[in-house]
């Protein structure tokens, strides 16, 4: 079952069929569109495929079943994602890593953590110290402490240091 706020918004059923002539995944699902609350009903195949495994067996993956711009996708992947209405590949998203979407000096920092963020990070630590050393989520704390006073410190640099143009 799917759900949103605690409300009842779909369902999903998975069935796998392996035989020697075809192997694939079945998605039976219903989802309930948040404007209309229309209900709309799926039911597709996704072909899986397989590799071998060093130490033997094998293992199977996803074969994407997208078609983006009347191109058959047909990635190996091993996650497929709920997209709109079907379910496909990363790439046919166009989905990416927060990470990627960083610029230049953002990329020496990471992602910069908020206040709210660091204050509920805080509020999570039980204790400090246990054993005489520093329990993890203390020491998580710290560390993005740490690199929010750096980013902050790097970016009130950069501002004090930028030089207006002259005019004469």
């Amino acid at each position: 079952m799917w759900s949103r706020n605690g409300e009842k918004t779909g369902s999903i059923s998975v069935q796998s069929h392996i035989d020697d002539d075809e192997q694939y995944i079945e998605f039976t699902y219903t989802r309930t569109d948040r404007e209309t609350d229309e209900k709309q009903d799926f039911e597709y195949k996704i072909p899986l495929v397989t590799t071998p495994c060093y130490f033997g067996g094998f293992r199977y993956w996803f074969r994407c079943p997208w078609y983006a711009n009347g191109v058959y996708c047909g990635r190996r992947v091993g996650v497929l994602y709920l997209g709109s209405k079907y379910f496909a590949c990363r790439h046919c998203y166009d989905l990416t890593y927060e990470s990627r979407k960083l610029s230049g000096w953002q990329k020496a920092f990471g992602r910069v953590i908020s206040i709210p963020e660091l204050d509920e990070l805080k509020a999570k630590i039980k204790r400090k110290h246990y054993a005489g050393m520093m329990t993890k989520k203390y020491r998580k704390y710290l560390e993005r402490n740490e690199r929010a006073e750096r980013a902050f410190m790097f970016t009130c640099s950069h501002l004090f240091t930028m030089r207006k143009p002259n005019i004469t």
